[in-house]
């Protein structure tokens, strides 16, 4: 049983540890190919129209939600909510099952 949990536990950190890696990997081609954008962008019309911007924001916003993943940011439906609607659903069933 306690080598089970172990297991257990190892393949949780590890797929933890793919996850942080495959942000970290996501971060850094953003700021790589932003920078060059934004380069590219400076040696073709010096910032009269800073379009690299636009590619900016839009692979930012998914930067955003990749980091709120990673890093369980999200209030709303995170692991503690997960469990509080578990232990609700179970009680509710515990208290309909008495009933019967």
């Amino acid at each position: 049983m306690q080598q089970l949990d172990k297991e257990s536990r190892y393949i949780k950190a590890k797929e933890r540890v793919e996850e942080l890696k495959k942000f970290y990997a996501n971060l850094w081609s953003y700021i790589l190919v932003i920078s060059a954008l934004g380069l590219i962008n400076y040696l073709t019309n010096e910032w009269r129209y800073m379009w690299f911007l636009w590619a900016a924001f839009g692979w930012g916003i998914g930067v955003l939600f990749h980091a709120i993943n990673t890093f369980r940011l999200n209030p709303f439906f995170g692991k503690d909510w997960e469990e509080r609607k578990i232990r609700e659903f179970m009680e509710e069933d515990e208290k309909t099952r008495k009933w019967r």
